[in-house]
Parts: C-alpha cells; structure tokens; sequence
C-alpha cells in the first residue's frame, strides 16, 4: 500500500479512535433506563415472578388493568401505568442498516451521538454472504442493547428488515430491501432477525429471551409508494394479486422470516391486496402467519394505516369499525393513536369485546417481558454488561467497512481499465455531485454514523493531485458547470466520476418515472469522457437500478462500478476497489431493466409474462425482454470457474423417484403429470434430498471473495405452466486466493427447490427434467412417472 493510501486509513483510524474515546463510559454516562418489576416493585406479584412461564406473567398484569389502561396500551407511544410501575414505552425504532434515531424510541443525543452506519441493504445483500448479513445483525443488537442501557431509548423494538420483494425497478424503497428474489430476501431475513434478537445464525432459539427486537415488513405485496399519482395509502394490489404469486414471490420472504428467523415482530402494510387492507386481513395475519406459520409476537401496523382504512381508503364506513376490522384481523399495536382515540367508541358500541384488546395485549406484553423489561434493571441481567464502549468499537466499523467491500459490484472493465496504479496516477479527476458529500453515502432511514468521510477525501489520501468538480447541483442535474468538469478532465491522468441517484430521486414516498439518469448526467459523463486523456471510471451511487446502455457501449468509459449508497466507510471502500487494494466480488440482487420497461403500469402486481397482451414478466424469474445488467451478474479483477464433482453430486435414484406417484395432469405444460409436495409428503422429501458438490477454482491473479450462485432451470419455462425460467436454489460466499481451489456443497431439496406455485397456490413438481446449475455447468434430473 502506497504512502497516500496509508495517511488516509491513517486519518479514517485516527477519527474513529477519537470518537471511541470520546465515546468511553467515561464521558457517556449511563442514564437510567426504563424498567418493571425493580427493588421497589410490591412483594409476590406474579407479572414480576422471572420463575412463571411468560404467558402467565402476561395474563395477571393484563388482568390489572383497567379498560382504560388496556386501550391506552394500543399504540405505539403507550403511556405509563404508574400504580403498577409500568413505564411508558415506544413501539417505534428503526434499524434499516444500524440503529437509527428515526422513530420514536431512541435518542442519539446524549453522550451517545452515533451508531455503526453500514451500507444499505440493497448493497449489502450484493455480497451474497448470509455470515455477513447475520454479523451485521449482531451488532446492530449489541448497540441497540448499549443505547438502552445507557439510558438513551424508550423502547428495543426495531422495525426492520423491509424484506418485500423489488418489484419494480422504479420503487423509491427498494434500497432497503434485499432485492428481487424472494430465496434471497428470506434468508437475509432470517439470518438478520437472528442476529438482531441474539439468537445464533442457525438451530434452535429461546424464545422467551430477546436481545432486541426484529420486526419483518411490511407485509404484504407492498412496493408502490407514489406513482403517478397512485400513492401507497390508497393502492389496491388487484391487478391482479394470484394465489400463484402470493406463493411463491410476496410471501416466502415473510415466511421464511417467520419459520427461520423466528422473529417477534411483523408490520402489516398501507396497501389493500385484492380489496382488503392487509391489516385488516384476518386471512393473513392470524390465518397465515400465526396459524400456519407458527408466528409467535407483535403485529402493528405501518404509521397511521388504521386510520386511512376509514378516512382514505373508505374501506370501513366508521373509525370504530376500522379499529374493529384491525383488532379482530389480529393487529396488536397501532403506529399512532387512532386506536387509543376511537378505541373506547368501538367498545360502548359493541365493534369489539373486552376479549380482542386483551389478546392484542398478551402479544405486546409478552414482547416486553421476553426482552427482559419486566424483570428488574436491565443492566443486571443478561445483557446488562452492554455499555456504550460497545457502540462504533473499531470492529463494528471494520465490519462496516467489509460490507461495502463486498457488496461493490464491478458491471463493466474494458481493455483492464481498473484497478488503477497508485504509482502510474500523478493527478487524478474526481467529477460529481455524490463524490464529496457523506450523507449521500447513507442511503435512507440512518443513524448518525460513527464518522463521515467523503470519497473525495479518500481519493485525496491516494493521489495528492486530486482535483475535483462537481459538474452538476444533485442527481436532478438540472443546474450543470460541464465546462469546469471538461476542463478538470482533459487536465488529469485519470478520471473518476460519481454520478447516480440521490434521496430526492428514489425514497419513501417517492418512486421514479424514468430508469435513466436525471437530467443532464449523461450529457456532463459522455463530455468528460470526450475531454479525458483515456477512458473514465464511472461510479454509480443508487439503490434502484438505472439504464446506463449509453455507458456500456461506450468504449471512452473503461469501468463501470455500482456502489449502492456504501454507508461510513463506503468512501474508503470505493477507493480500495479503485486501485486494487479490494478485489470487487459483489453481484447484482436486482436486474437492471432498460427504459423503455417504464412503459409497464408500476400497478400491474402479475410477476408472470402475458404473451398475449405484450406483458413481459417480472423480475429474472418471469421477464422476458432485453436487460441492462442481469440478476447475479458481477466482473471481478479474477477468473473464477466452476464445476459439479460428480463424486459428491448424489441425486436421488430413479427407484426413488419412480416410486412417487403422480397426482393429476395439467393441461398446461402439455398434459404434463404434476407431483403435489404436500401429497408426496416430509419423509419422503427428506429421502429425496441429495448433495451437490461444487468445485471453485480462483485463476488469479488476485485474492478475491466470490459468491457461488446455484440456479435451477426449467427447459420448458413458456408452455404455460407459470414456471420461471430460472430461480436462485442456493448460494454461498468464498474467499479464494490466486489459484486457490475450494468445494462447496450444497444441500438440494426437490420437493422445495424443483417445486412451483400452481395457480391456486400449490406447491407442484412438474414431471420432466430439470436442470440444476453453476456457472456454465449443469446437470439434469429427471422426474418421470
């Protein structure tokens, strides 16, 4: 590593060990934490008994309480019962990607005034690498816990993760999911929620102990926010939400974060599904989640839902029976005070029984007590040795670090463009609104982050003639000073440009029109590119993918790299990719659409292509159309192949299959026979099951971290069947050095990974072969009757 590289990891070092100091239990003090049940609390009452089985303990403080008191509990700013000892406590914190101070709950202006900042999600999940995700869960726990201890937060329920499949390359909030697919997107749940709730990342939980809080949403089929004038309090998911779909792309997310991760929380959504606002939905959440599902925890709703089921949506013709509808759906908590106002009327009128806000209550206290605030200071008990010395320690900002590294994606490299030599570069060109300002680094919904700096900065460390404009005002790029940028380009050895979207393009409540870059980007990337002496690095900072076709035909732009919105240290990340101290492993979680799919209504919920009307599908599993970028696809400065061993590879025998019988025939697919999972039954899927072993070799020339994907393919995926042509089976994350080989196994489960949705809902594994892949490889499994 070059001397300029050094003093600027050494001036990052040096800023995060100050505020470790400053940070110190010495100068953050701890206030007192809110807490039940403490020295004070009056002799043998069984709601403070830590030896009674939680349930218990729930049902003697509900039974104490007036009707009074038990509305008043319904949302999320629920006040004290002080003759109890009961503080008040808010449901609302937020921790997307590091605790937040967005929400209600949590207070970073004390002597707490920062948490570990990580990428957003959307960035992150590129890694492909569920030990990366569950370790970033782990300390957002672990500084969740200290903020609480040390006296700074009024509650531990985070809701996050936002897990809804990205739909639409348009949608303002698809930074903060993990992306398209929906395997994917649940086991980032699961893993995440693991680690926020201070479970392990796989097994069995206890699941009266909680760390903190994780709560799953927003559930379900929600990923609109305003789209000409369609906004998503208003939205009905009907055009039209299939069985089909709900199977096998907007539920499995939640599922999976329900049957793996276990989590205690779930927000129920803005937006109606087939007419019915999903948080009045008894189908969905009593039905599906707890029922079926086995959820164990609190439903609230997203902030102000209930209110807008009667005063926006017109779905309920009074308040008291929109609070009806909620409670008895099996909504718990109300983000705002519609409950706790029309609560009482709901009652006199005989909407609701004293019965339905009581089971609401066991759920919320039951939380409460499972995160061990009904059982004295918490500071101690099981987490109490959680001080603020545990927030932005220099591993948690490590990890940070890491996070960006590995979720920058590399989408183009002509003539080895990158990486670039510290010692060939004597001046560098640094172009663009998003290369010097930190906070766009962040994304949405963040913390104030341990520290800030800027790629510029950092680029400023590597090469001392770092010369910069920023060529335009925003991302808008309505207001540009192209010349200036021409004349710093056509100055300098190289040019970097950081260019993208921004939060005034792509946030909450706010969806794009267009998939190209705002405004004049195009016009100031392709002058500068014109001006410079050799062909410019092009960086994108956004969360939705954009059509840069005109950058990846264009042979005056060497590279194109995609770095989300990287959080704290994504400016060090950048830079380290740059010149070839990180080697780019990352891979795209969303497929990069051209322009013209803006021409596809954002309210067409159909994941499936219509050949018929000209519909082309959704997402890589049913589009049919010409991409940008594809799903899973990322360069690297390595040459990784891969290949199935056929000595570890063990498909189940054909006896095996032979002997399942065939349940009926379809007339789509051809009169194929179609095998029903849940007919074939658990033993026999256990008996199906069977490894694949995968062999990965990194040809160098540099280490690298490489994400193995494992596809299935379906060769007759448009004969109506509804099959996608391919769908993500498995995937695992390997750090290889130069000319290191590894294996990787994986376990494959027909009856879960050869399975489709039918369209009523079933699951189905279609007779006929399938085709499971790596790379170029594959092989074929054939089911026959």
């Amino acid at each position: 590593m070059g001397g300029h590289a050094r003093s600027s990891l050494h001036a990052v070092a040096a800023a995060v060990l100050l505020l470790h100091l400053l940070l110190s239990p010495a100068t953050a003090a701890a206030a007192e934490p809110p807490y039940t049940c403490g020295a004070g609390a009056p002799p043998n009452i069984p709601f403070c008994d830590r030896s009674l089985p939680i349930d218990r303990r729930v049902d003697d403080l509900v039974a104490r309480l007036t009707v009074e008191e038990k509305i008043s509990q319904l949302g999320d700013e629920s006040p004290a019962v002080a003759r109890l000892g009961v503080p008040a406590y808010k449901w609302w914190s937020e921790a997307l990607h590091g605790v937040s101070d967005h929400g209600r709950g949590i207070h970073l202006s004390g002597p707490l005034r920062a948490a570990t900042s990580f990428p957003q999600v959307i960035l992150t999940a590129a890694s492909f690498d569920p030990h990366l995700w569950y370790r970033i869960g782990q300390v957002i726990g672990v500084e969740a816990r200290a903020v609480y201890n040390n006296g700074q937060a009024e509650g531990l329920t985070f809701w996050a993760p936002n897990i809804n499949v990205f739909r639409d390359p348009r949608w303002g909030r698809g930074q903060e999911t993990p992306g398209e697919d929906p395997t994917m997107s649940g086991k980032y749940a699961a893993v995440f929620v693991r680690g926020v709730q201070g479970y392990a990342i796989a097994g069995p939980v206890n699941s009266t102990d909680l760390e903190a809080s994780a709560c799953c949403k927003h559930f379900t089929a929600y990923d609109l926010e305003n789209w000409k004038g369609v906004t998503r309090y208003v939205f009905d998911a009907k055009v039209p939400v299939t069985a089909q779909d709900l199977e096998d792309t907007y539920n499995p997310p939640f599922k999976s974060c329900v049957e793996d991760g276990h989590a205690s929380g779930i927000m129920c959504s803005y937006n109606r599904v087939n007419g019915v606002p999903t948080c009045a939905d008894y189908n969905l959440l009593s039905k599906t989640a707890r029922q079926s599902w086995g959820f164990y925890g609190y439903i609230t709703s997203d902030c102000d839902a209930v209110s807008i089921i009667h005063d926006a949506q017109g779905y309920a013709k009074t308040a008291e029976d929109a609070v009806a509808d909620v409670l008895k759906a099996g909504m718990d908590v109300n983000c705002g005070s519609y409950v706790q106002q029309h609560g009482a009327s709901a009652l006199q009128q005989g909407k609701i029984t004293e019965q339905d806000i009581d089971r609401a209550l066991r759920n919320l206290f039951a939380v409460r007590m499972r995160l061990g605030l009904f059982n004295g200071d918490p500071r101690r008990n099981r987490y109490g040795n959680i001080g603020p010395d545990q927030v932005c320690t220099p591993e948690h900002q490590s990890l940070a670090l890491e996070a960006a590294q590995d979720g920058i994606v590399l989408l183009k490299n002509d003539g080895g463009a990158l990486p670039l030599s510290k010692s060939k570069v004597t001046s560098l060109g640094v172009i663009g609104f998003n290369a010097n300002n930190a906070t766009r680094l962040l994304g949405n919904y963040y913390g104030p982050p341990c520290v800030t700096v800027t790629p510029l900065q950092v680029l400023q460390g590597y090469v001392k003639d770092t010369r910069f404009a920023a060529g335009c005002n925003a991302a808008a790029c309505n207001v540009t000073a192209i010349p200036e940028a021409v004349q710093v380009a056509s100055s300098v050895d190289s040019v970097v440009l950081f260019m993208g979207l921004d939060q005034d393009q792509e946030r909450e409540e706010v969806d794009r029109l267009d998939l190209t870059l705002p405004g004049q980007q195009q016009s100031l990337i392709e002058s500068v590119a014109n001006a410079a002496k050799k062909p410019v690095i092009l960086v994108l900072l956004c969360g939705g993918p954009v059509d840069v076709s005109f950058a990846k035909t264009n042979p005056k732009i060497g590279a194109i790299l995609w770095a989300g919105y990287p959080g704290e240290a994504g400016g060090l990340a950048i830079a380290q990719v740059l010149f070839g101290e990180h080697n780019p492993g990352g891979r795209l979680p969303v497929t990069w659409y051209p322009q013209d799919f803006t021409k596809v209504p954002m309210t067409d919920m159909r994941m499936r292509a219509d050949p018929a009307t000209g519909y082309p599908g959704r997402t890589y599993r049913f589009y049919r159309g010409p991409t940008v970028f594809d799903f899973g696809y990322g360069l690297s400065y390595s040459k990784y192949s891969h290949r199935f061993m056929a000595s570890g590879t063990k498909p189940p025998s054909m006896s095996k299959i032979a002997g399942l019988k065939a349940v009926e025939t379809t007339a789509a697919g051809g009169g194929a026979a179609i095998y029903d999972v849940e007919a074939i039954g658990e033993e026999a899927c256990e008996r199906l099951k069977f490894p694949a072993l995968v062999r990965v070799q990194n040809h160098g020339p540099m280490e690298g971290k490489h994400p193995v994907l494992l596809f299935l393919r379906w060769p007759n995926a448009t004969d109506g069947s509804g099959r996608p042509a391919r769908q993500l089976i498995g995937f695992r994350s390997l750090r290889l050095g130069a000319m290191e080989t590894a294996h990787v196994e994986f376990e494959v489960s027909p009856c879960k990974h050869f399975s489709r949705a039918s369209e009523d809902g079933r699951k189905v594994i279609d007779q006929g072969s399938h085709f499971v892949m790596v790379g170029e490889d594959e092989f074929e499994l054939s089911f026959m009757a």
